[in-house]
């Protein structure tokens, strides 16, 4: 299980508070990652580096006190932090003569096939080109309100993970494990070394906590990241970044942290679709949601309602139990919702399929 050897496509995930020191940037760090990513692609290992903190690097140079909370103020110190904080890469890696790139998402850059597939194709090619991207969410665009959000570098990591096939994440934090309750109030807490499958009492061990002062993510969401590259068939270690060559350590199978078993392996279509963000809702009888189970295409006959509005080819989800790749609109499915199949093409024209979406198309939260 902690055999590594094999793991030819790394993504490491590095947590603010692991870059950052209460007064400024953490430069000793950065100089010790590179020297252990450049092992690792000494070893015939590619690397793709998920990073925090930018807005808290632009935090501290405008010497701000406390959490950013103010949408705009967050906005303005991702874009001062984000210069530094890529600086620091380019510094600490260009003394091992590796070459770093930036790459910047919205959450809308990965919910849409043509633009997903694009980043893919450009992180292939930076990676045989020797470099090693450094992913970031885009801090100064990316807003819940417009839904371009990934909430936390927690799920982004095991976004990128999954969108590239990785083997393992390591996820490198201020925590050195998942304990089975909150160690800073029960002195009598244990590490939880391995997990096989995210259960209901590994999901409530992980609790509501959230971040330090300039990060989002908590434990919770760092469960909920595991989930999603799990169903990639990824290996998961989720580790005290601050520890002493901790990467070489991990891969070297010392039992730091928590290990995340995979779960199966979703193909790659399938976990876009389960990843994206749904844009409405398409609610179906009971008849309809037993013919998907059983591999069947979604009808517009068993079609009972339509919540949102979203344009054909949109991931949504039907009922609370799947999600699809639909063939209509809303407007589209509001017209056609209980009608034959055959009503599609002479209503919208016989170049469009007569069906809401195909079984490729959709995919179950409990596949």
């Amino acid at each position: 299980m902690r055999n590594f050897t094999q793991s030819s496509r790394v993504v490491i995930k590095i947590g603010t508070s692991t870059l950052s020191t209460p007064d400024g940037i953490n430069t000793a760090y950065f100089t010790a990652l590179a020297e252990q990513v450049a092992a690792l692609k000494a070893a015939g290992r590619q690397v793709i580096i998920v990073t925090s903190g930018a807005i808290g690097m632009g935090a501290k140079r405008l010497r701000l006190n406390g959490p950013v909370v103010d949408l705009k103020l967050r906005q303005a110190c991702a874009a001062i932090g984000q210069p530094l904080l890529m600086h620091e890469y380019h510094k600490a890696f260009a003394e091992h003569d590796i070459i770093v790139s930036q790459v910047l998402l919205t959450a809308e850059v990965l919910s849409r096939r043509k633009t997903y597939l694009n980043l893919r194709n450009a992180v292939e090619a930076l990676l045989r080109l020797g470099v090693v991207p450094v992913v970031n969410e885009n801090d100064s665009i990316s807003t819940a309100e417009i839904g371009t959000a990934f909430g936390d570098n927690d799920k982004l990591s095991a976004l990128v993970a999954s969108k590239i096939d990785a083997d393992l994440l390591l996820m490198l934090t201020d925590i050195d494990a998942l304990y089975d309750k909150d160690p800073r109030r029960c002195p009598d807490a244990q590490p939880i070394r391995l997990v096989r499958d995210i259960t209901a009492d590994i999901e409530k061990a992980a609790g509501r906590k959230k971040g330090s002062l300039y990060s989002t993510g908590g434990m919770k969401s760092k469960i909920a990241a595991a989930r999603i590259a799990a169903l990639a068939g990824c290996r998961i270690v989720l580790a005290d970044g601050r520890e002493s060559n901790v990467i070489r350590r991990i891969l070297d199978g010392e039992p730091l942290g928590t290990l995340f078993m995979p779960k199966g392996k979703l193909a790659n279509r399938a976990r876009w679709i389960l990843n994206c963000e749904p844009e409405g809702v398409v609610r179906i009888d009971a008849g309809a949601m037993a013919a998907l189970r059983r591999r069947k295409s979604l009808l517009p006959s068993g079609v009972i309602g339509i919540e949102g509005h979203f344009e054909a080819g949109a991931v949504v989800m039907i009922n609370d139990a799947a999600k699809a790749l639909t063939s209509l609109s809303a407007d589209e499915l509001r017209e056609l919702a209980g009608k034959h199949s055959a009503e599609i093409r002479d209503r919208l024209g016989k170049d469009r399929r007569d069906v809401v979406a195909v079984p490729e198309d959709i995919v179950f939260l409990d596949p």
